[in-house]
């Protein structure tokens, strides 16, 4: 995969762009973790601390509600045209949640998941791997 980001399939209504995307390195952990635990999802939600990192869990290990918002969906296919996951449809989206009261601070963000050495202190699968995601936001210049 080139040193490029991955962007996620916009989820939001009315909008055309992505909000969120992933660097190449997190794309290759995920897809390993994935192998390891199954389908992932990720959880922004607000507060200090661990808080202010995205979370990965197995898909629906963390409930979403109505005080979330899911700002985009990742196909993390394999290079090779497989899936590191699939269900009966055979696709399975790696989805990027944000706590609703977290998205009103960030809405004019554009988020960029990355992956550095260092373990963090959360629930998050990525944690034994001696690495943790952190999220590098940038403005946006269109209108939100």
């Amino acid at each position: 995969m080139p040193d490029t980001r991955l962007d996620a399939a916009v989820t939001l209504p009315g909008e055309d762009f992505s909000r969120v995307a992933l660097t190449a390195e997190s794309v290759s952990l995920l897809r390993k973790l994935w192998a390891q635990h199954g389908p992932l999802m990720f959880h922004q939600s607000g507060g200090c601390c661990d808080g202010s990192a995205p979370m990965c869990y197995p898909a629906g290990d963390f409930i979403t509600g109505e005080s979330d918002v899911l700002l985009g969906r990742f196909d993390l296919s394999a290079d090779d045209g497989g899936r590191p996951g699939s269900v009966d449809d055979g696709t399975q989206p790696l989805e990027f949640w944000m706590s609703r009261e977290q998205f009103g601070y960030w809405s004019h963000t554009h988020l960029t998941v990355d992956v550095v050495q260092g373990r963090g202190s959360g629930f998050s699968v990525e944690a034994p791997e001696g690495k943790r995601f952190l999220i590098r936001s940038t403005l946006m210049d269109w209108p939100v």
